[in-house]
């Protein structure tokens, strides 16, 4: 890729790129550039639609690697990894695991919101030794419908539609992208401009979505969500914060409401007048937090 190329897409100051060879291809990755070996670090996982690392946590790299070492991941399907998706939510916590592994990260802090939530959630079932603590940011996988049982069953219809079908949905869809971010927050100007304009570049890039796609397909199943974790969520054990706007129009609250009285040692912060990108949209209140809990649990 050419250095051209390299400085039209976002990196988050305080954040260096690197790509990692796994088995079935390269990961991009985000890295601090600071070196703070002392502290357990930072795993990120971004959303799902047209994100990746750099949208997440853009606003955010910079105060999170000021204390320790921070790493955000492309998902594959998402971003700039090059490599084809995996599929749902146990998959795709396989995969970070294996990243984890390429970048020497024996334990860390995994932090994951909205779908990146989901994941998170399923790398302390499945990946319990590399999880020393856990950050979920409006996630996924916490509830058992979709809002209710016409919008479940519109959403089971949309998904099991053919490749064919859908990549002309997408590209329609991808072309309203900016309408879109205004449904997701409560006030789409506490978004940095950076990051809406790269939302919009990443979703003409990746017109179809495909990353995202393969994760609805994994976890929208007929008659309910196929990736519920509130039955199985008590028997995390790890330190974990729950952030989550109160306004949340994608993601029910109710869910990490449920999973946070499930877990043992899990807190929730509940922001009001905060939408769905919480971390972006009240990043001075999950600093605080956040700071709050690692100095708690001494992570």
């Amino acid at each position: 890729m050419t250095e051209e190329a390299k400085r039209e897409r976002l990196i988050p100051p305080g954040a260096e790129e690197l790509f990692v060879d796994v088995q079935t291809g390269r990961v991009r990755v985000l890295r601090s550039t600071g070196d703070h070996p002392a502290a357990t670090p930072l795993l990120l996982v971004h959303g799902g639609g047209t994100d990746n690392a750099a949208i997440s946590w853009y606003r955010l790299f910079d105060a999170l690697g000021s204390g320790r070492a921070v790493y955000a991941v492309d998902l594959p399907g998402f971003g700039y990894t090059e490599i084809d998706p995996v599929g749902g939510p146990d998959a795709q916590a396989d995969f970070v695991a294996g990243v984890a592994e390429a970048l020497g990260l024996d334990r860390a802090i995994v932090a994951g919101v909205s779908m990146g939530g989901d994941v998170a959630l399923n790398l302390a079932l499945r990946h319990a030794e590399r999880v020393a603590g856990l950050v979920l940011i409006g996630p996924g996988g916490l509830i058992p419908l979709l809002r209710n049982r016409w919008t479940h069953t519109a959403a089971w219809m949309m998904s099991v539609l053919p490749d064919w079908a859908m990549d002309p949905l997408a590209r329609l869809a991808n072309r309203y992208v900016d309408a879109v971010i205004r449904t997701m927050v409560k006030d789409v100007d506490t978004l940095p401009p950076e990051v809406r304009r790269e939302f919009v570049e990443e979703a003409r890039r990746r017109s179809t979505s495909m990353g995202y796609r393969r994760y609805n397909q994994a976890t929208l199943g007929r008659r309910g969500m196929l990736n519920n974790l509130l039955p199985v969520v008590g028997s995390i054990e790890v330190p974990t914060l729950f952030f989550h706007g109160e306004d949340d129009p994608l993601v029910d609250p109710r869910g990490s409401r449920e999973a946070t009285n499930r877990m043992p040692h899990a807190t929730l912060a509940m922001v009001p007048n905060c939408g769905h990108w919480a971390q972006l949209e009240a990043h001075d209140r999950f600093l605080r937090e956040l700071d709050q809990f690692t100095d708690e649990w001494s992570l």
